[in-house]
């Protein structure tokens, strides 16, 4: 309990110290890695179960069940970017440890002098290499922290950093329903971009709920992100005032409700468990939504579903994440647990 206090205690300190601070750098970091994650719209920090790639969300989340699982999973976004994960847990006498690796590429891009001339290809790309370490401190407490060293390349120019995180992780005595907290990319850099650059990692809060209901397959989850920040709506600075043409009257710039401010921080999600080798995913974030559909044509954007099948020894995964009629995203997850290959 004093760990779950320390949380509660450090919140307000991280909340002001993000608010009221400019854009951020390394935003690779808080992009969605895994085909679960893709499937459900964002980060599932709330279950506990062997997936490994939610560990790696909320480092609480770590288990016995996890021990021995090697996870790989990889994702393709339009125009050859593209994002992948690796990861694997072991046990110790302290609890369970999982090295992460991650990154992301934003393939070839071509190079011009300021008079025009073609000088070649460079490549640019993001990578983080982590550990996270969870334990469970009774039945129904478990706690966690990560460790992650950040790099960055884009052409000529480079960037490294550190990260810290850490995660809690409750369930009711019944195990339907759970709760987590994550706080993810406390840091710093030690080597910008350039001597003038003033780079800032993107602290992320995220608290979310599941709910499995008793008597039917269906879990349900909400996930409220970027807690550590109120208004997280794009607001159009060129935007002024306008007139009414008949009255004169002056029309003010539309500004979001309060209502709008707190939907924008949500994520739902909803599992169905057909069986026990097929899961059926699905997840809508409001945020990304109104961010990135097109105004005359919305379509799904936002929305995102995905498939889990449970194989004799392989786990498969796949997630799609629809952004916009730009573009989606379709990601494909394969884990397996090294024990069960060991000859008998």
């Amino acid at each position: 309990m004093k760990s779950i206090a320390s949380l509660i205690i450090l919140y307000p300190v991280i909340f002001f110290s993000q608010t009221y601070v400019g854009s951020n750098a390394f935003a690779f970091l808080n992009a969605n890695y895994s085909a679960r994650s893709n499937a459900l719209g964002g980060n599932l920090i709330a279950i506990q179960d062997n997936d490994l790639s939610m560990a790696a969300e909320n480092p609480a989340l770590l288990n016995s069940k996890s021990v021995r699982m090697l996870q790989i999973n990889q994702s393709i976004l339009p125009n050859g970017i593209s994002i992948g994960m690796l990861n694997y847990a072991f046990n110790t006498k302290y609890g369970v440890f999982a090295p992460t690796i991650k990154y992301f590429s934003y393939g070839n891009f071509e190079s011009y002098d300021e008079a025009g001339n073609r000088l070649g290809t460079f490549t640019a790309s993001d990578y983080s290499i982590g550990m996270s370490y969870g334990k469970t401190v009774n039945k129904l407490i478990s706690i966690g922290s990560s460790i992650t060293f950040l790099g960055s390349n884009l052409e000529t120019y480079s960037a490294y950093g550190m990260t810290f995180g850490f995660g809690a992780f409750i369930k009711h005595p019944n195990e339907l329903f759970c709760a987590g907290f994550s706080v993810k990319n406390i840091g710093f850099t030690f080597k910008d971009y350039t001597t003038s650059s003033k780079s800032i990692l993107p602290i992320n809060v995220q608290a979310g709920i599941s709910y499995k209901l008793k008597y039917a397959p269906f879990r349900f989850s909400v996930l409220g992100q970027q807690l550590n920040k109120w208004n997280i709506v794009y607001e159009d600075p060129n935007l002024k005032p306008t007139y009414d043409a008949l009255t004169g009257d002056t029309i003010p710039v539309k500004t979001s409700s309060f209502f709008t401010k707190i939907m924008h921080h949500l994520n739902f999600q909803v599992e169905l468990l057909a069986s026990k080798n097929t899961t059926f995913r699905l997840g809508f974030d409001y945020h990304r939504r109104q961010q990135l559909k097109l105004l005359d044509r919305p379509g799904m954007a936002g929305f995102s579903t995905g498939i889990a099948l449970n194989f004799k020894k392989i786990k498969f995964e796949y997630g799609f994440l629809y952004y916009s009629k730009a573009g989606q995203n379709h990601s494909i997850g394969l884990s397996t647990n090294l024990g069960d290959w060991k000859k008998k």
